[in-house]
């Protein structure tokens, strides 16, 4: 009996040394880091696809420069990147993949959907992340999450202040789409924030009807302005089965979700006769400044087809990201190659709810953040296309 008590207690023990191993590996996945590693999950196939080749296009770009500068006192950085399709059922897999590759820090997704499947994942782990496009409201609702891009909530709020100041007691139209949190989110606040005098004819559509537009625009053909908080695909298909019927003199009047409109193969944005327009952070036109010193480095690499804010978000979150990394340096903290991402994103939110301000990016003179992850720097009204 007494051997048999031994027995089963060097079980136990042993049992319990297994589970403490497999708790501990949990911490130790970037013990054999040889560079500091930057997770992001976007789509790079896909409807979505041309969002998630700039973001990652630029987040390399801006890597390879800061690497080729020395890197953190002399420690390069290293981008993983997976694809998840804009498909939040991806995000799970692919997250685990990142952790357990060694990521310390995150640009998180480049869409909505499965950003808010990260938002939790990321929450349980205490990995920071910057977003450079994944706009819902509630992608930064923990304390390990920004944004670099405008909230969805903010974007909405900012253009229904552009229609109550141009469009006060007029008629205006909106085309969203009512099961995706990015289009119905920004619409929300559209909503909330619009003036009263302002008579909206709303559409929608789902993904059960995303092909055929003709109802949606037989209700919108007299309106002058139409908001279209939604992504490039349906408007565009909007914009071509309603060119000849939409009046010739609207406005079409997106978000960010309408960067790269101009080029979509097999869309010719010359056909439509009505003027393009977006509520954006960043002109990819620009004549002068960082804008312009980033869309000629990124035209050079990658050619101007995949060119668009997203891109250049993710190319300003990359150097936030090291600038934060290396104040944190500067004033005292130690950041090893083998940190742990939890220790990393101590020392990041720090920074960050500490006031950390990122000077001269290529979406913002001066960017910063307020305490619930969203961002702070200025908007500016973009016209992709005049009317012809």
């Amino acid at each position: 009996m007494k051997f048999v008590k031994i027995i089963s207690l060097l079980l136990a023990l042993t049992l319990c040394m297994g589970i403490f191993s497999a708790c501990g590996n949990k911490t130790s996945y970037t013990a054999n880091n040889t560079e500091f590693v930057i997770g992001l999950s976007g789509p790079l196939t896909g409807d979505a696809g041309m969002y998630g080749t700039a973001v990652i296009n630029s987040a390399q770009m801006a890597i390879d420069e800061i690497n080729a500068a020395g890197g953190l006192n002399g420690v390069k950085f290293k981008l993983v990147a997976m694809d998840d399709m804009n498909d939040a059922a991806k995000l799970p897999t692919n997250y685990a993949s990142l952790y357990e590759g060694g990521m310390q820090v995150s640009l998180g997704t480049v869409t909505s959907q499965p950003g808010l499947e990260f938002t939790n994942l990321s929450a349980e782990d205490n990995v920071f992340f910057l977003t450079p496009s994944a706009s819902n409201d509630d992608v930064p609702a923990n304390t390990n999450g920004y944004q670099m891009c405008f909230a969805d909530g903010n974007q909405g709020k900012v253009a229904a202040e552009f229609v109550n100041e141009n469009y006060k007691g007029q008629t205006i139209g909106v085309f969203y789409k009512s099961d995706e949190a990015y289009s119905d989110g920004i619409y929300a606040q559209f909503k909330a924030n619009l003036d009263a005098s302002i008579t909206v004819v709303e559409t929608s559509f789902t993904d059960a009807n995303a092909t055929d537009f003709s109802t949606q625009i037989d209700s919108l053909k007299n309106c002058g302005f139409i908001f279209m908080p939604t992504y490039y695909t349906p408007a565009s298909l909007f914009m071509m089965q309603g060119k000849d019927i939409i009046a010739p003199n609207a406005i079409y009047y997106g978000c960010d979700g309408f960067d790269g409109i101009d080029n979509i193969d097999g869309f010719d944005i010359s056909l439509i006769p009505q003027e393009v327009t977006m509520l954006s952070h960043f002109n990819s036109k620009a004549t002068e400044g960082a804008a312009k010193t980033f869309i000629d480095k990124y035209v050079a690499r990658f050619g101007k087809e995949t060119l668009n804010q997203f891109g250049a978000s993710a190319y300003d979150c990359v150097y936030a990201i090291y600038g934060a990394m290396k104040k944190a340096v500067e004033g005292g903290k130690e950041i090893p190659v083998t940190i742990s991402a939890s220790d990393l994103c101590d020392i990041l939110k720090e920074q960050f709810e500490g006031g950390y301000t990122y000077v001269g990016g290529v979406t913002g003179d001066s960017i910063s953040w307020e305490s619930n992850g969203f961002v702070n720097k200025g908007a500016i009204k973009y016209v992709i296309k005049e009317a012809n």
